[in-house]
């Protein structure tokens, strides 16, 4: 009984070439916004993630130089006997400098690009709601044009071949 529901129906939406094309269109779009909505979680994920190791890194290193300043304030004492080892030790604190800067830029081009994704997520969001809207106004539209249609006295057939019509798309 299902199978000739179904050839009915793809009868009936032959004879509307329109619809089809809508409803293919509706479909892609959601298909292909649930796609670009799931790559733009895992971007979010992937950057949330990366951001916490960057800022675990940043902490060691703030550690670390924190620890290398310290040591400096001693070592300059000490300046004058171990010239050698206070140059290295101002050459990493130098690098480590500039690690610092360079992983701050890293840090704050992270926060950047994930409020974008947020916010794309959130548009993304939005346009599913829009799509859902459009495809009610559809289901709507159709329920009462089938509804308009049934009230004619007509085939048995159309009328059954309409209300099994009407049933699909309502889900």
């Amino acid at each position: 009984m299902e199978v000739e529901a179904c050839e009915k129906l793809l009868t009936t939406l032959k004879g509307e070439p329109i619809t089809v094309k809508l409803v293919r269109l509706f479909v892609e779009e959601n298909a292909d916004l649930e796609r670009k909505n799931r790559h733009c979680s895992l971007q979010r994920t992937d950057a949330e993630k990366k951001l916490q190791e960057l800022k675990l890194e940043y902490q060691e290193l703030e550690m670390q130089i924190a620890t290398m300043e310290n040591s400096k304030v001693g070592l300059n004492d000490q300046e004058r006997t171990i010239d050698p080892e206070t140059q290295t030790l101002r050459a990493n604190i130098e690098r480590l400098s500039v690690e610092r800067q360079d992983l701050a830029v890293k840090v704050q081009t992270l926060a950047t690009h994930n409020d974008e994704l947020v916010e794309a997520n959130i548009q993304l969001k939005k346009d599913n709601k829009e799509i859902k809207d459009i495809v009610d106004q559809i289901r709507l539209r159709l329920a009462r044009d089938t509804k308009m249609l049934l009230q004619y006295e007509d085939s048995d057939e159309i009328r059954r071949a309409l209300i099994r019509l009407f049933r699909w798309t309502l889900g």
